[in-house]
């Protein structure tokens, strides 16, 4: 808990140092001396009884009490910026921090190729992309947003569906060419590019293994970045997403999605940040971005 003593002034100096790592930075940000910004941490660390920085030739880095006072310093000026806003009529620019969590494939794919339109709009928003989201956790706070393929169960969440992606089995044109096989027998004296054993939970892994159980698998890996590069390299077949493959024009589509399967995207958020205009405006930029790639 942040000391009843801090007030926003204190918070303003705290969360500065944090975005700029860099007490001269703080210094001109805040149109003061080098030496009070130094003052005013110390002061702050004294009141809270924690280092909250950790100071190093290339700049000031938080530390674990600092993440922790960060969420808290974050809110605190989310609503006054807010309460600004309705006073004063103004439609303030959304500012701070919001950690996403996602699939790998999601981020890299989709998520990442259109941040520049969102960094434009909102410069002051620093996107934070978690991957993995196995480990991630929305109810301990770990993140303010996940986008899953996987429906959490918990009440306290915030849920939404914002899409859904669809699955194919796909193969390059010269693997193709170089294994031919029969419209009516599409995987005759064709392998499979397959997950590790370890990933045998996966909606893709289950499917090939329920539907062609003797599939041969020519290679086996652990990411669908290094599945879609197997496929491209002509090594065998692999069941991808389909708004991924349908950028690889040396791609062809040999099972359609609907005899494949076909997954619901979930946004996933904190109940309680419901009426954070930074969390807001990174929800609506993905739901946006997934209209466009046509995952509804």
């Amino acid at each position: 808990m942040i000391s009843n003593e801090l007030d926003w002034n204190d918070l303003r100096f705290f969360l500065t140092v944090a975005r700029t790592r860099s007490l001269t930075k703080t210094a001109t940000a805040l149109k003061v001396s080098q030496s009070t910004v130094a003052r005013r941490i110390e002061a702050i660390e004294n009141s809270l009884r924690a280092n909250l920085f950790a100071h190093h030739q290339t700049g000031y880095f938080l530390t674990d009490a600092g993440q922790d006072i960060l969420k808290y310093a974050e809110e605190v000026e989310e609503r006054i910026l807010l309460l600004a806003s309705r006073v004063s009529g103004l439609d303030l620019r959304p500012v701070g921090t919001v950690r996403l969590a996602t699939a790998e494939t999601l981020a890299s794919q989709l998520i990442i190729p259109a941040l520049s339109r969102f960094s434009a709009r909102f410069p002051d928003i620093t996107l934070e992309i978690i991957t993995g989201v196995n480990t991630v956790s929305i109810t301990r706070h770990d993140a303010d947003l996940a986008l899953r393929l996987v429906r959490p169960e918990q009440n306290s969440l915030k849920i939404r569906r914002v899409g859904r992606m669809a699955s194919a089995v796909y193969g390059s044109e010269t693997y193709l060419r170089q294994h031919p096989a029969p419209d009516t027998l599409p995987l005759d004296r064709r392998g499979f590019i397959t997950w590790d054993s370890s990933y045998n939970h996966l909606p893709s892994a289950k499917w090939l293994s329920g539907t062609y159980p003797n599939a041969p698998a020519t290679l086996v890996i652990t990411s669908v970045v290094s599945q879609i590069a197997a496929v491209k390299a002509s090594l065998g077949l692999a069941v991808l997403p389909c708004f991924i493959a349908s950028q690889n024009s040396e791609m062809v589509e040999v099972i359609p999605t609907e005899q494949v399967f076909a997954e619901d995207l979930w946004l996933v958020s904190h109940a309680d940040l419901t009426a954070s205009t930074r969390i807001r405006a990174v929800a609506d930029f993905l739901v946006k971005i997934i209209a466009e790639a046509q995952l509804v």
